[in-house]
């Protein structure tokens, strides 16, 4: 399977529109990337960490180079009929035959427990199995991050107990097949 991010597949919900990260998201990339509330369970090393808004603006620019080079894809999760991005939501770390994929996201605390990123983790689950024909959609959460546990077990997620996230010995991986695969 060849996967193509171009042109960008934006992807709608009832209250979603899921878009491409663009410059002017920048200061909203910031946040999401120091916010201790969104950053509560996500461990990042050094190199890795968004630290000012220069920062932000080449996190973007490593998104876009990703997504040309079809190695991963980050949308903006943005209201519908409304530009500012609350959030994120990828599929990275595919597997060499592109089989499997990691899902990751974040959300401003002040969207959140309202249902915003089930309705993303749906419609993203959907693209990667309808459109990327992928085989299994992996998620990696902190072992203390009840939310983001919760949101996997409703998209029937299973927790795979003989993984371990080799990056990151806080985490736990969960793991949702493709059951119109087989």
């Amino acid at each position: 399977m060849t996967k193509n991010f171009t042109p960008f597949p934006e992807r709608r919900t009832q209250r979603l529109f899921l878009r491409k990260i663009n410059a002017s998201d920048c200061e909203v990339i910031l946040f999401l990337r120091t916010d201790a509330k969104v950053t509560e369970f996500i461990e990042r090393p050094e190199h890795r960490k968004t630290k000012n808004i220069s920062d932000a603006r080449i996190l973007i620019t490593e998104l876009d180079s990703c997504i040309e080079a079809n190695h991963s894809i980050t949308w903006g999760i943005a209201l519908k009929q409304e530009t500012p991005i609350i959030g994120t939501i990828c599929l990275w770390n595919f597997s060499h035959h592109n089989k499997t994929a990691e899902v990751g996201y974040d959300l401003d605390p002040q969207f959140q427990h309202k249902g915003f990123m089930n309705e993303a983790l749906k419609a993203i689950v959907d693209f990667g199995f309808h459109d990327l024909h992928l085989e299994s959609i992996e998620a990696c959460t902190h072992a203390l991050n009840e939310p983001s546990i919760k949101l996997l077990m409703k998209h029937r997620f299973r927790h795979n107990e003989d993984r371990i996230d080799s990056e990151n010995p806080s985490n736990i991986v969960f793991e949702l097949e493709n059951i119109g695969s087989n």
